[in-house]
């Protein structure tokens, strides 16, 4: 039904809704990324973001499109913590894309077969073009091949390993017929199921973490110098050698220290946590002993209930001393709570969620030390370690609960910058754990969650890289190549169409037409690629949007199947920044994640696609001729 109406591109809010708020987020593409305060009319509180999911958590977004594009911007931040920028400005990129091709007069079903098609060119290019981790530190002693009709060089040993990949069980990217569009507002799966990765060798080589790390910086080059040491630490903890070759992201713990200056972050071994002056008391009659630790996971309250609990219905409390009668029950359960911590001889709790004030209390006149906020990841280490057995609540504790192994070490006395934290204390192992902890600091404290978010970004880019095994090149390479085959396969959408206009049979000019209408799709969804590649280059601070523009046109022209000619594209994102290093020195590599840049593209096309289509089925089967009617539902 869709494909035999044409709808009218006025008509399509949400569409223009999306391009409206992916150009909010343009200044937080590419490597240097600005800062934006954020106000809050009401009660004047201020915010200070420079990622496209910051901002997008601070905006008060009362549409229907706002929401949908907030909640895909979030479920992909919690999987991959980088790349919400890219999908949202291909998302804003690709719905112009859609309301240009409905202005000519293409159809929604037509629209949405031809962009799914240039999608599956992209994957395909990306799969094509991935190098492996492997190869990545001695390529540049070794022999390069050139991948035919991608115009890049990756070394012998990479090349020879792509050819194999589909005898190894490489999982590919779909064809056209079985792509399909996720209807629900919550993008919620955790990994694609379709994500393209390159195989693993039978004995794989180390891989170079290090120049790894540097080409994934993207800027953050002191966000990713921390990322590096932490890698280094846990190689160390490891008994491992000196070279950093393993990164257990599940291991690392970020400490937000404001007040200091950023230039004194550093990573640490253990657990550093922070402490008010009342349990840091606490601490130091604790240091150095060998502590019998419980582990709580839920929150250390009278008050709390595990998810699956279900109060009783229909009970309604009419006495006028209910909360003399709550404060009493919260007393006795407080006073039980702390007899079991005592007859189990327990010194130290460590809580998931958060402990109230009054079990803080009662626990610190006991010298038991509580240590709230504790991340699941870390339970899982302190359990191994200690044999302690996780818990939901404290009343559930036993002896076959209570671990032992840990000690506190005062790490930093901050009572001298009068701060409500006081002291910094760190929870360590007797054995070697691999846990590490990334102290961030900045004297501008709004700054903090921009810093850790940065670290973050930097993490999980390494983090996936390893688990891929395999990157793209980066610095607009890649877009480059997806951009010179979309164009390359409207050319022959057109050369075809003018081919059988020629034809007296009216099947073959339908054909035609379908042609013409998949070449033009194809431009178009190249075009929004170019303003991405070209918004990057604006964001460095060496291009008009013109000169970028015209620059990018230049090397698409100048390609034309010549190998090299991507490669050297990188290039002008680095230029300036040379000019500040040693002329002598090795040219960057830049790279790219293969499994996030694909999820990414994948969920803005999913967006612009559901956006669509919720538009055109609002719409569908309105007169044209009746004219607007203003009582129109529209998303």
């Amino acid at each position: 039904m869709l494909g035999t109406k044409v709808l009218s591109q006025r008509r399509h809010i949400g569409l223009q809704k999306l391009s409206a708020l992916a150009g909010i987020t343009h200044s937080s593409l590419g490597p240097n990324k600005m800062y934006k305060f954020i106000q809050d009319d009401i009660n004047g509180e201020s915010a200070l973001v420079c990622s496209c999911f910051r901002i997008f958590e601070n905006l008060d977004l009362c549409c229907a499109v706002g929401q949908l594009v907030y909640d895909t911007i979030q479920a992909h931040q919690k999987v991959y913590y980088t790349g919400s920028g890219c999908l949202l400005f291909l998302a804003g990129a690709w719905s112009r894309a859609a309301l240009e091709c409905l202005q000519r007069g293409i159809s929604v079903s037509q629209i949405i077969t031809a962009m799914s098609e240039g999608m599956d060119i992209c994957l395909n290019v990306c799969r094509k073009c991935s190098m492996s981790i492997e190869d990545l530190g001695v390529a540049q002693s070794e022999g390069c091949t050139a991948l035919p009709g991608l115009g890049i060089q990756v070394s012998s040993q990479a090349s020879s390993h792509q050819k194999g990949t589909k005898e190894s069980g490489q999982r590919t990217v779909p064809t056209i017929g079985h792509r399909r569009i996720k209807l629900s507002r919550h993008f919620c799966e955790g990994k694609s199921e379709n994500v393209s990765t390159v195989s693993q060798p039978a004995q794989p080589k180390r891989p170079d973490i290090a120049h790894i790390a540097e080409g994934l910086s993207h800027g953050s080059v002191s966000a990713m110098n921390l990322v590096v040491k932490a890698s280094y630490v846990q190689s160390k903890c490891n008994q491992q050698d000196n070279i950093c070759s393993t990164f257990d992201i599940s291991k690392v713990v970020t400490c937000l220290l404001p007040g200091l200056p950023e230039e004194c972050a550093c990573v640490l071994p253990g657990c550093i946590v922070l402490l008010s002056d009342e349990q840091a008391s606490v601490a130091h009659s604790l240091k150095e002993q060998h502590l019998k630790v419980a582990l709580i996971t839920g929150e250390l309250s009278y008050s709390y209930r595990h998810l699956g609990f279900s109060r009783p219905a229909g009970i309604q409390y009419v006495s006028y001393q209910s909360a003399l009668i709550n404060s009493s029950k919260e007393e006795e359960w407080v006073v039980r709570l702390v007899a079991i911590l005592l007859n189990l001889e327990v010194n130290l709790i460590l809580v998931g969620g958060i402990a109230s004030e009054k079990v803080i209390q009662h626990c610190c006149r006991h010298h038991i030390l509580v240590v709230e906020k504790v991340k699941s990841s870390v339970f899982k280490t302190f359990a191994t370690v200690t044999g302690a057995v996780p818990v939901a609540y404290a009343t559930q504790l036993s002896k076959q609960c209570v671990g032992t192994g840990l000690k506190v070490v005062i790490w930093r006395d901050l009572s001298s910058r009068e701060t409500k934290p006081s002291t910094a204390v760190n929870i360590l192992t007797s054995g070697n754990s691999g846990l590490v902890t990334v102290i961030l600091t900045s004297s501008v404290h709004g700054k903090l969650q921009a810093l850790e978010d940065q670290f973050w970004a930097c993490a999980y880019r390494l983090h996936h890289a390893l688990q891929d095994r395999a990157l793209l090149p980066g610095a607009g390479v890649t877009e480059i190549l997806c951009i010179e085959h979309l164009q390359k396969q409207a050319k022959h959408y057109a050369k075809h169409c003018t081919q059988m206009n020629g034809d007296a049979v009216q099947h073959s000019r339908a054909g035609a037409a379908a042609d013409h209408c998949k070449g033009v799709v194809l431009e178009l969804l190249a075009d929004g690629l170019i303003d991405y590649i070209s918004t990057v280059m604006v964001n460095t601070g060496k291009f008009s949007k013109v000169k970028a523009r015209t620059v990018v046109n230049q090397h698409l022209h100048d390609y034309n199947g010549r190998v090299g000619i991507a490669a050297k594209f990188s290039q002008l994102f680095l230029e300036g920044e040379e000019e500040d290093r040693n002329r002598d020195a090795t040219a960057v590599k830049i790279y790219d994640n293969l499994g996030v840049k694909q999820e990414a593209w994948r969920k803005s096309l999913d967006v612009v696609f559901l956006v669509l289509q919720t538009d055109a089925e609002v719409i569908t089967g309105i007169d044209q001729n009746t004219g607007p009617q203003d009582d129109l539902m529209l998303l």
